[in-house]
């Protein structure tokens, strides 16, 4: 394609409200507009890198089996009531009524209407197994829309299900997929991990989330080195670093003037924030708890949940009401209150509230000074122990770009979807389902790939293959040099991508500096410099953007020298 014929507007400035390296050179390179908060529009170079990357999608789904579907991207509300989420997810949901006056939504996923559709057709073991995919649109109200196309409210999903007659078939399909997501990251270009999760609000019993490293994440994971342990901070396990030292004397009230938070209170006594204990009031469904956990550690509320139900933070009244003492000033002696603390506080001595204004306590010891029950409620960092083999973790932020589940029958019970077995008895559907979103996997490859100048594209998701960069439109021997090369090497196969290339012919009668600053913005893989001084020589440039290096070739063979080069890259 000829740059005079396709729509590129780059920016020289930098959008003053950027909070990531993606979203800013996105904008900068003409791949996106932003209409709303939360909202974009791709312009022909995004949509380009989307659709590369559904292709890589569809031909990988199409490779364990799957057959493609679409389903409507509006919902009636009477399905997502039958499995309650209609009722348990709140305002991300975005909820309407139709002329008639029933309540509908707009699709944030689809497991509920793939199911329905499941529940009419497939009503034999001999129709099992089935795997069904779309490339969809999916809306959801975030309430706090990052990172340009990182969280928006509006994303396509690539989402599959599958369907089979037991566990054994399940586990095999959740396999297949997970070997499927592996071979597609790598075919997009991206470093990335497979780690566990937390199930959310998909549900069922087992869940893996694809994460690609970068200092723009919103999540963050925990890795073991040596044995390669890798999980979400929200359900990973570690063993805490104990401290290194106690604190001496017997247990006293110390005078803390208008010092409330740990950090206050560990700098006003010149004492670490490892040897406090933070005192957090719950408001559980049945009664009040008091979560106790170090003060250098964060509650993992996940993991909370699961021992509590659903819960919320108590007021400032409310902590006054029950415990009779400011917040700030909680401390876990004297309370009648349920307890819960963290294990990493089963020794020790440690320093918490007093339970009066103005005072902590120094030389408190768990379990002996008040009673408790213990639980892993911490959530994991670095520096901890791996609870496997031992070894110290690390940390990274990351970029959350697939997931799959094993749903089991948490869909298909309450939505019916059942079949006879060889014996003649009905049994539920057991489900996986499985999503990658491809504007993360765009996003995440320009976080992983970039440079001052721009964006280096992977090979196989980039807008073009090579680039064409003719330097003076008007020497009519470099023009039609130029378009002969353009004709040619468009006319040839991509072996690897298995198509003709894509070539970009960079045609506008603008500065030799313009050009090369909108070709590294850009991104294109491999860019050909068609320079007089050059071609005086029978010779052209060849640049590889990711390492900058160049070298000159001759003309006689250009065509198959680039395509060589390109394959080497």
């Amino acid at each position: 394609m000829k740059y005079t014929n396709l729509f590129i507007p780059t920016l020289r400035e930098a959008p003053s409200d950027v909070t990531a390296v993606c979203q800013l050179l996105m904008l900068r390179a003409g791949y996106v507009r932003q209409l709303a908060t939360g909202l974009y529009i791709y312009l022909p170079l995004g949509w380009r890198v989307l659709n590369n990357i559904n292709r890589i999608l569809k031909e990988e789904m199409d490779g364990i089996g799957a057959q493609e579907f679409s389903m409507p991207i509006l919902h009636p509300a009477e399905i997502w009531s039958q499995t309650g989420r209609w009722q348990s997810i709140g305002e991300e949901m975005f909820r309407l009524k139709d002329r008639y006056g029933r309540d509908m939504c707009l699709g944030m996923t689809h497991e509920e209407i793939i199911t329905w559709l499941a529940s009419k057709e497939l009503k034999s073991y001999k129709e099992l197994p089935q795997i069904w995919y779309q490339i969809q649109t999916k809306l959801r109200d975030e309430a706090r829309p990052r990172g340009g196309v990182l969280r928006t409210r509006e994303f396509i999903m690539k989402d599959s299900y599958s369907f089979d007659a037991d566990e054994k078939g399940l586990e095999h399909n959740y396999k297949i997929h997970s070997e499927s997501y592996h071979r597609i990251f790598k075919r997009c270009g991206l470093t990335f991990y497979e780690v566990e999760s937390d199930p959310g609000m998909m549900g069922g019993s087992t869940a893996h989330e694809f994460m690609a490293p970068t200092p723009a994440g919103e999540d963050e994971i925990v890795i073991c080195g040596k044995c390669g342990y890798t999980a979400n901070v929200e359900i990973a396990e570690s063993i805490a670093v104990p401290n290194a030292d106690t604190l001496q004397g017997q247990i006293e009230d110390v005078e803390t003037p208008n010092k409330r938070t740990v950090a206050e209170v560990s700098g006003f006594l010149k004492t670490k924030s490892s040897f406090f204990i933070k005192s957090i009031l719950l408001i559980a469904k049945s009664e009040p708890v008091l979560v106790l956990i170090r003060g250098d550690h964060e509650i993992h509320e996940k993991k909370l949940t699961k021992l509590l139900g659903e819960f919320r933070h108590a007021s400032k009244d409310e902590v006054l009401n029950i415990l009779k003492v400011e917040t700030g000033f909680i401390g876990p002696v004297g309370h009648k209150v349920k307890k819960i603390a963290d294990i990493s506080l089963r020794s020790g001595t440690y320093i918490s509230g007093a339970n009066k204004s103005g005072y902590h306590t120094k030389g408190i010891r768990p379990g002996m000074d008040f009673d408790t029950e213990w639980a892993d409620i911490r959530m994991a960092k670095a520096d901890d122990t791996c609870v496997k083999c031992g070894s110290v973790l690390r940390s990274e932020k990351v970029i959350e770009i697939g997931n799959i589940f094993k749903l089991g029958t948490k869909y298909s019970v309450p939505l019916n979807a059942t079949f006879l077995d060889s014996n003649g008895q009905e049994n539920p559907i057991i489900m996986g389902s499985y999503g990658i979103g491809p504007a993360r996997i765009a996003a995440a490859a320009i976080e992983q790939s970039n440079d001052k100048d721009g964006i280096i594209w992977p090979k196989n998701i980039a807008p073009f293959d090579i680039q064409i960069l003719p330097l003076n439109m008007v020497d009519a021997r470099t023009v039609e040099l130029s378009n002969a090369l353009y004709d040619t090497i468009k006319g040839s196969i991509n072996s690897l991508l298995k198509r003709p290339f894509e070539v970009l012919l960079d045609d506008r009668d603008i500065r030799p500096g313009v050009k090369f600053k909108d070709a590294d913005l850009i991104g294109i893989p491999l860019q050909v410099i068609m320079g007089e001084k050059n071609l005086k020589n029978d010779e052209i440039e060849i640049k590889v953007r990711r390492t900058s290096e160049t070298r000159k070739i001759s003309i006689d063979r250009a065509s198959e020298e680039i395509i060589a080069i390109y394959n080497e890259i």
